[in-house]
C-alpha cells in the first residue's frame, strides 16, 4: 500500500464530514485557516460516486489537501470502484461512513447500522484496499441501541483493523437507530470518551481519532494525551476563527504560521469568489459557509446581514 505523501498523513486535528456543510468551497475556507487540519468531504454514496456527475461531486482544489473523501455503501464492489474512482480524482484517503444513524440512510444500509455488521465492513475495505492505495479509514460511534458494550466496539475495531484499516475515527457516542433524529444523536446519548482512550491502549498500533462533543482547542489538547487525533464538527463549522489557531496550538510554533486575522481572510475570499464567478456569479455557494467568521465578536450581526444581501464585489 503507498504511504500517503509526506505532509498528508497525520490525523492529529481533523474538521468532520458534515452533510450540506464540507462541500468543496468550505473546504478552501477552512484551508485558509489551517494548513495542517486534515479535511473530509460530504459524505457521498456509492451509487452517486458511481452513476453521477462526477467532476461536479468530486472535483476539489489542490489546496484543499490533505483531503479525504468519504464514501457510504456497504457492497464491497462498489464501495472498491467507488474507492478507486477517488483515488484517481486525487484524495488522499477513503473513509468509511459506519456513524450516521439517519432513517435514509440506515435504509442504504450503511451508516451506523454497520457496526452491527462488522464482517461486512471488513470485505468492504479489504476490497477497496486492493483497488486503491491510499488510506482505508473507518468513522464509527462507540456502539449502537443495545450493541454497546465496549467489547461490542472491541469486536468492530477488530476486524476493521485485520482487513487493513490503519486510522479508526470515533464518535464517543452511541447511537439509536430508532427513535432519535440525527441532530439528537449528536447530543442526547451521553459522551464515554474513556471508551475511546481504551480502545487505544487495547490497539497501539491503530490511528485512533475521537471525535463528539469538543468544542475548543484547550479541549482537543486535553484528549491528544491519550489518542492520536482529534476531529471537530459543528463546533468549527459554526466558529470558523477556531481553526485559526489550530496549527501553532496543536502541530507545533514550528508548523504554524501567525494566525489569519479576518479582514485578511475576507481579502482572500474575494479573490476566491472572483476565480468562481463564472460558475456561482451570485457567490451563494461560498458565502453561506462564512456566516461564523465574526462569531464572538462586535459586528457579526452586521457581518450575517451583509451576507444575506448583493454578493460582495470581487476584489
Amino acid at each position: 500500500m503507498r504511504a500517503a505523501p509526506r505532509g498528508r498523513g497525520d490525523h492529529r486535528f481533523c474538521v468532520a464530514p458534515m452533510m450540506d456543510c464540507t462541500d468543496r468551497h468550505c473546504r478552501v475556507f477552512h484551508r485558509l485557516l489551517s494548513r495542517h487540519a486534515r479535511l473530509y468531504t460530504e459524505m457521498l454514496t456509492t451509487g452517486a460516486v458511481l452513476h453521477g456527475d462526477r467532476q461536479r461531486l468530486l472535483g476539489f482544489s489542490e489546496r484543499e489537501h490533505p483531503v479525504a473523501l468519504q464514501l457510504g455503501g456497504s457492497d464491497p464492489d462498489a464501495m472498491a470502484a467507488a474507492a478507486a474512482i477517488g483515488e484517481a480524482f486525487g484524495y488522499d484517503e477513503i473513509n468509511i461512513n459506519a456513524g450516521c444513524p439517519s432513517d435514509r440512510v440506515q435504509a442504504g444500509r450503511f451508516g451506523a447500522c454497520l457496526m452491527a455488521e462488522p464482517e461486512r465492513v471488513a470485505a468492504c475495505i479489504a476490497a477497496m484496499r486492493r483497488a486503491c492505495r491510499v488510506p482505508v479509514t473507518v468513522k464509527c460511534r462507540i456502539g449502537i441501541d443495545d450493541r454497546d458494550a465496549y467489547e461490542d466496539l472491541r469486536t468492530f475495531v477488530d476486524a476493521v483493523a485485520g482487513a487493513g484499516a490503519e486510522t479508526v475515527i470515533v464518535h464517543a457516542r452511541k447511537a439509536w437507530l430508532r427513535g432519535l433524529s440525527p441532530k439528537a444523536n449528536r447530543t442526547v446519548p451521553p459522551l464515554h470518551y474513556e471508551r475511546v482512550y481504551r480502545l487505544k491502549a487495547d490497539f497501539p498500533d491503530l490511528t485512533i481519532v475521537i471525535n463528539g462533543g469538543i468544542t475548543d482547542l484547550d479541549q482537543a489538547a486535553a484528549h491528544l494525551a491519550h489518542v492520536d487525533g482529534v476531529m471537530l464538527g459543528r463546533a468549527a463549522y459554526h466558529d470558523p476563527m477556531l481553526l485559526a489557531g489550530v496549527d501553532r496550538r496543536l502541530f507545533g510554533a514550528a508548523m504554524g504560521r501567525p494566525e489569519p486575522e479576518r479582514d485578511a481572510l475576507v481579502e482572500a475570499l474575494a479573490v476566491y469568489l472572483e476565480s468562481e464567478a463564472a460558475a456561482d456569479p451570485s457567490g451563494r455557494a461560498l458565502l453561506r459557509h462564512v456566516q461564523g467568521l465574526y462569531q464572538g465578536v462586535p459586528g457579526a450581526r452586521a457581518w450575517r446581514r451583509s451576507l444575506t444581501g448583493p454578493a460582495p464585489a470581487p476584489a
